[in-house]
């Protein structure tokens, strides 16, 4: 028996471990797809609300584990849930996204944010990490996220979403010193999130950095890269066995570049194949993914292979199935849990063609 066979599998595949199969999850496998998530909107049809309130979060959280025993819980959240705890009001708009009241566009709003409290400001966090790991116990893994740097302040500048990002382009191209002090604030504040996660009961920490495939790589190497490790280093510092995965949405050309942000794990889209991200950032480089969520609209045959062809190029350590990013709202619920069904069985898949 070795020392971490007691330990839940997207664990053991953090360390590196040989496995008969990956871990599997999805991302926003709690959502729109799902009946009961539907149901539970139509009671609680503000985002903040069903996101905020623990024992809907925690209902929420739970639905895809009742559903379909994935091997990692995520809490149910947004990448924008602290903000109002460093001043910037916003509010989660259905369909739409973060909507931010007082968009960030001076020095003086820059310095009138104040350091993160999240025990004072977001104590419904630790309620709801807490009850995850009780109910999943050791079956499974409860993931914590939040949003990077940059990502954030391009929901704080901006206002809300964007096709362009010509608003905190525009700062960080002619106004970069507020830009770089919004972004080393941001970096703080969610590094003291991120650690408040891990001691409520999160065991991994992903960082969404949504927006950062939307820079150039030498401007990623300015305003993301630098941020990322700020928070990465920050976290380690408290929290060293803590693994962390860095996700950038649009990542093909920045893969060897997110390598040096310090997490353990990186999530891979589908715009790369899995065998050439594994040939570019070298075997020892753990990852996660890379399934496009549109192939669960495919046939069950369809799924099947995409899952065998995925799982075959990435080997059978250090590799965390999922998604290259969320599944889509209108996914069929029956293809979701096929997706899952089909990766617990894939030693006896693999070994059968």
């Amino acid at each position: 028996m070795t020392g971490s066979s007691h330990l839940p599998l997207l664990l053991r595949a953090a360390r590196g471990e040989a496995l008969d199969r990956p871990p599997v999850w999805m991302m926003r496998q709690a959502g729109r797809y799902m009946k009961a998530y539907r149901d539970l909107r139509d009671r609680y049809p503000s985002f903040r609300e069903r996101s905020e309130i623990p024992e809907v979060a925690i209902e929420v959280s739970l639905q895809p584990w009742r559903a379909f025993k994935p091997d990692g819980v995520i809490l149910f959240s947004d990448i924008v849930t602290p903000l109002p705890g460093l001043g910037i009001e916003m509010d989660i708009a259905e369909g739409k996204g973060p909507i931010i009241a007082d968009p960030i566009r001076s020095q003086a709003q820059v310095d009138k944010l104040h350091p993160l409290v999240p025990e004072e400001t977001m104590p419904f966090i630790k309620t709801i990490l807490n009850s995850l790991r009780e109910e999943v116990k050791n079956e499974a893994t409860v993931l914590g996220f939040v949003g990077a740097p940059w990502t954030l302040a391009a929901y704080a500048v901006e206002g809300k979403g964007s096709k362009t990002y010509s608003v905190i382009k525009n700062m960080a191209f002619s106004d970069p010193a507020i830009l770089h002090q919004l972004l080393s604030k941001l970096a703080d504040a969610i590094a003291t999130y991120a650690c408040y996660q891990i001691d409520c009961g999160a065991q991994v920490i992903q960082m969404f950095d949504s927006w950062a495939g939307q820079l150039s790589p030498q401007d990623y190497d300015t305003f993301a890269l630098p941020y990322q490790q700020q928070v990465f280093r920050k976290i380690k510092q408290v929290h060293p066995e803590t693994p962390l995965i860095l996700l950038v949405t649009g990542s093909a050309g920045l893969l060897e570049r997110m390598s040096k942000a310090g997490a353990d794990i990186l999530t891979i889209d589908w715009t790369v194949d899995m065998a050439d991200a594994r040939a570019r950032l070298g075997k020892d480089v753990k990852v996660q993914g890379n399934l496009d969520p549109g192939v669960l609209f495919g046939s069950k045959e369809f799924i099947r292979d995409r899952i065998l062809d995925t799982i075959r190029k990435a080997g059978n350590r250090g590799h965390i199935l999922n998604l290259g990013h969320g599944i889509l709202p209108n996914t069929p619920e029956e293809n979701a849990a096929y997706f899952f069904e089909t990766a617990k069985q894939v030693d006896q898949l693999l070994s059968a063609v």
